[in-house]
Protein backbone atom coordinates (compact mmCIF):
# COMPACT_ATOMS: atom_id res chain seq x y z
CA UNK A 1 0.00 0.00 0.00
CA UNK A 2 0.90 3.60 -0.88
CA UNK A 3 1.04 6.54 1.20
CA UNK A 4 0.20 9.64 0.50
CA UNK A 5 1.02 13.25 1.88
CA UNK A 6 -2.04 15.86 1.00
CA UNK A 7 -0.94 19.50 2.12
CA UNK A 8 -3.43 22.32 0.88
CA UNK A 9 -5.06 24.76 3.44
CA UNK A 10 -8.42 24.10 1.74
CA UNK A 11 -10.40 21.77 4.01
CA UNK A 12 -12.57 21.01 0.68
CA UNK A 13 -9.22 19.93 -1.54
CA UNK A 14 -7.96 18.25 1.30
CA UNK A 15 -10.92 16.31 1.52
CA UNK A 16 -11.93 15.62 -2.62
CA UNK A 17 -7.69 14.93 -3.50
CA UNK A 18 -8.12 12.63 0.09
CA UNK A 19 -10.76 11.09 -0.77
CA UNK A 20 -9.73 10.22 -4.21
CA UNK A 21 -6.44 8.86 -2.82
CA UNK A 22 -8.38 6.77 -0.68
CA UNK A 23 -10.53 4.84 -3.33
CA UNK A 24 -7.36 4.33 -5.00
CA UNK A 25 -5.80 2.04 -2.26
CA UNK A 26 -3.55 4.86 -0.93
CA UNK A 27 -3.47 5.40 3.01
CA UNK A 28 -3.63 9.42 3.52
CA UNK A 29 -2.40 11.76 5.97
CA UNK A 30 -3.07 15.37 5.52
CA UNK A 31 -1.77 18.94 6.49
CA UNK A 32 -2.81 22.40 6.06
CA UNK A 33 0.80 24.20 5.59
CA UNK A 34 4.64 23.06 4.88
CA UNK A 35 5.39 23.21 8.17
CA UNK A 36 2.79 21.05 9.23
CA UNK A 37 3.96 18.39 6.47
CA UNK A 38 7.50 18.10 7.00
CA UNK A 39 6.17 17.01 10.32
CA UNK A 40 4.43 14.76 8.98
CA UNK A 41 7.46 13.36 6.72
CA UNK A 42 8.90 12.55 9.19
CA UNK A 43 6.43 9.95 10.55
CA UNK A 44 5.23 8.56 7.44
CA UNK A 45 8.13 9.25 4.69
CA UNK A 46 5.32 9.40 1.90
CA UNK A 47 5.47 7.80 -1.60
CA UNK A 48 3.36 10.58 -3.06
CA UNK A 49 3.44 14.59 -1.80
CA UNK A 50 0.47 16.53 -3.41
CA UNK A 51 0.83 19.98 -2.42
CA UNK A 52 -0.85 23.55 -2.72
CA UNK A 53 1.43 26.14 -3.77
CA UNK A 54 -0.32 29.23 -1.61
CA UNK A 55 -0.55 28.41 2.28
CA UNK A 56 0.03 30.61 5.31
CA UNK A 57 3.17 29.43 7.25
CA UNK A 58 5.42 27.91 4.70
CA UNK A 59 3.92 27.38 0.88
CA UNK A 60 4.58 24.80 -1.61
CA UNK A 61 7.62 26.31 -2.87
CA UNK A 62 9.26 26.29 0.37
CA UNK A 63 8.54 22.60 1.03
CA UNK A 64 9.64 21.98 -2.01
CA UNK A 65 12.86 23.35 -1.52
CA UNK A 66 13.04 21.51 1.89
CA UNK A 67 12.09 18.20 0.26
CA UNK A 68 14.77 18.14 -2.52
CA UNK A 69 17.25 19.53 0.11
CA UNK A 70 17.00 16.88 2.25
CA UNK A 71 18.28 13.10 0.79
CA UNK A 72 15.97 11.50 2.58
CA UNK A 73 12.91 12.94 0.63
CA UNK A 74 14.56 14.77 -2.23
CA UNK A 75 12.91 12.04 -4.79
CA UNK A 76 9.75 11.82 -3.27
CA UNK A 77 7.46 12.56 -6.47
CA UNK A 78 6.07 16.06 -5.55
CA UNK A 79 2.25 16.95 -7.67
CA UNK A 80 2.12 21.21 -7.24
CA UNK A 81 -1.70 22.42 -6.88
CA UNK A 82 -2.75 25.64 -7.74
CA UNK A 83 -5.74 27.91 -7.40
CA UNK A 84 -4.90 29.30 -10.76
CA UNK A 85 -2.08 29.53 -13.64
CA UNK A 86 0.60 32.01 -12.56
CA UNK A 87 4.05 33.51 -13.23
CA UNK A 88 5.18 31.42 -9.39
CA UNK A 89 3.37 27.94 -11.15
CA UNK A 90 4.96 28.61 -14.51
CA UNK A 91 8.24 28.95 -12.41
CA UNK A 92 8.08 25.64 -10.18
CA UNK A 93 9.95 22.92 -12.18
CA UNK A 94 11.22 21.21 -9.44
CA UNK A 95 7.61 19.55 -9.09
CA UNK A 96 6.92 16.07 -10.71
CA UNK A 97 3.88 17.60 -12.25
CA UNK A 98 1.35 20.75 -11.82
CA UNK A 99 -2.49 20.73 -11.43
CA UNK A 100 -4.86 22.98 -11.19
CA UNK A 101 -8.10 23.34 -8.36
CA UNK A 102 -10.21 25.04 -11.01
CA UNK A 103 -9.96 22.33 -13.86
CA UNK A 104 -11.67 19.19 -13.31
CA UNK A 105 -9.11 18.17 -10.30
CA UNK A 106 -10.20 14.62 -10.56
CA UNK A 107 -9.03 14.18 -14.23
CA UNK A 108 -5.84 15.99 -13.36
CA UNK A 109 -5.19 13.60 -9.93
CA UNK A 110 -5.65 10.42 -12.64
CA UNK A 111 -3.33 11.98 -15.04
CA UNK A 112 -1.28 13.09 -12.09
CA UNK A 113 -0.66 9.42 -10.49
CA UNK A 114 0.05 7.89 -14.09
CA UNK A 115 2.57 10.56 -14.87
CA UNK A 116 4.27 10.15 -11.48
CA UNK A 117 3.63 6.44 -10.42
CA UNK A 118 2.51 4.54 -13.00
CA UNK A 119 -1.09 3.09 -14.39
CA UNK A 120 -2.12 1.00 -11.60
CA UNK A 121 -3.23 3.57 -9.02
CA UNK A 122 -5.38 5.52 -11.80
CA UNK A 123 -8.04 3.35 -11.11
CA UNK A 124 -10.72 2.96 -8.09
CA UNK A 125 -9.91 -0.41 -6.21
CA UNK A 126 -12.73 -2.87 -5.59
CA UNK A 127 -13.24 -3.07 -1.79
CA UNK A 128 -11.76 -5.88 0.44
CA UNK A 129 -7.83 -5.12 -1.96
Amino acid sequence: MLNALVVDDSMLIRHTVCRYLEERGFTVETATNGQEALEAIKRLLPDLIITDMQMPKMGGAELITALKSNAETANIPVVAVSSKQNESMQRETRADLKIYKDIEIEDQLANALQTVLGTAKAQPQAAGK
